[in-house]
């Protein structure tokens, strides 16, 4: 089963991506994509380090999702990766070229297009409810984080919306 939990910065989708992981068989993992950068950010991973169950185990990750999910997938149990954003960010940090940094994404929806592991959880940023970027760059990521987005919902069970910490469920 995979599901895809879309919502704003600070939407609550994080926390509620974690409860549908522990509402399903154990092992938990999560698959953490984000990297400090800056102060404020290591502090927002400190505090989710403190709230969540210390039986989650954390893995974290750079470029190799797909890799990654592969080897967790033969454990069963639940997997949650927070978040597609990140990892987006990870691959324009790594490959300059577009065409370079859509083959982690190739690869990772055909992984989906397969999956026969356990539960899996995907956390992503919903950028389309925002202004227009005055940066192309910045467009760019939107556009390739949308489409990336609306791909996963085509393979996941279910979808949720997350807005000011309510779910309302997609599909």
């Amino acid at each position: 089963m995979i599901d895809l939990v879309l919502g704003g910065n600070k939407s609550g989708k994080s926390d509620y991506g974690l409860d549908l992981l522990c509402r399903g068989p154990r092992p938990w993992t999560l698959v953490a994509t984000g990297k400090s950068r800056d102060l404020a950010f290591r502090e927002q991973i400190r505090a989710h380090r403190q709230s969540r169950d210390a039986g989650i185990v954390v893995r974290e990750v750079d470029t190799d999702l797909t890799g990654t999910l592969r080897t967790l997938s033969a454990g069963g149990g639940g997997i949650l990766v927070d978040s597609l954003d990140f990892w987006m960010f990870a691959l324009m940090n790594r490959y300059a070229d577009g065409e370079m940094r859509s083959r982690p994404q190739e690869e990772l929806l055909n992984e989906l297009a397969v999956w026969r592991g356990g539960n899996l959880i995907f956390v992503s940023t919903e950028m389309g409810l925002g202004p227009l970027a005055f940066d192309g760059e910045i467009r760019a990521f939107a556009r390739d984080l949308g489409q990336l987005n609306r791909e996963i919902a085509t393979v996941s069970t279910s979808v949720y919306l997350i807005v000011a910490g309510l779910a309302q469920k997609l599909k």
